[in-house]
């Protein structure tokens, strides 16, 4: 197989399993499918698995300038938890007013494509995940350096990323069509969903365990990560 085809299926692979947790882009991209249709979704989930392409390819040549920037990931975490609360406040604001159907945050005149992209970007903690799992496959000699192996690893992932994000979307908008649930109920849950995710990232950053952390501690991630995969031979 070549070698190319091999990392992009790596990429692809991990991607799309670590697209599959519930989390604010993929619940956010099926309440868009729910509420507004699934081209606006598509969009929207395109938007995000492009500033997620960009954070792959800048932690391949430009880690050391990331970590420089540990002011900047701490402002956007914070950044990140108020956004996810008031999405949460948005989706129980829809479910306490019967005429309102929409999450008035993620159902704004805003494009979806950029709206997708500017929720993506100020999520730094898709930095780490991606900083772990790109030292893992240096270190089994799956992933080399070079353009050609950097460029099929990014489009693996943005493929992954993608349809990760497609199980949501037409999933969600599935599941809520075939049990008649109305956009009441889904508001609600939504927002417990959202409320939850604010509560466990001010959690993680209040106790150290947050980005920054784990971009200064990379040994703890990458322990978790090595024994998922077998080394690949020296050719």
């Amino acid at each position: 197989m070549h070698p190319w085809i091999k990392i992009f299926g790596w990429g692809l692979f991990i991607s799309f399993l670590g697209s599959l947790p519930l989390g604010t882009l993929n619940i956010a991209a099926m309440q868009i499918s729910v509420s507004d249709g699934i081209s606006p979704a598509m969009w929207f989930a395109a938007g995000a698995l492009t500033a997620e392409i960009i954070y792959v390819r800048l932690s391949l040549v430009a880690m050391d300038r990331i970590l420089q920037q540990k002011k900047l990931l701490r402002f956007l975490e914070w950044l990140t938890i108020v956004i996810v609360l008031a999405l949460s406040a948005s989706s129980f604001w829809a479910a306490m007013h019967p005429g309102v159907e929409k999450n008035l945050l993620l159902s704004n005149g805003m494009h979806r494509y950029l709206l997708g992209l500017l929720m993506s970007a100020v999520n730094p903690i898709q930095i780490p995940f991606w900083f772990g799992w790109s030292t893992v496959l240096f270190t089994k000699k799956i992933l080399k350096q070079g353009y050609g192996n950097y460029t099929s690893y990014v489009l693996g992932i943005g493929s992954g990323t993608f349809l990760g994000t497609s199980v949501f979307i037409f999933g969600g908008r599935m599941v809520v069509e075939k049990l008649n649930a109305s956009m009441h109920l889904l508001n609600w849950l939504i927002g417990f969903i959202f409320l939850a995710t604010g509560i466990i990232q001010w959690i993680r950053v209040v106790r150290k365990k947050d980005t920054v952390h784990q971009l200064e501690h990379p040994e703890e991630l990458t322990a978790k990560l090595e024994d998922q995969i077998p080394a690949e031979e020296e050719n």
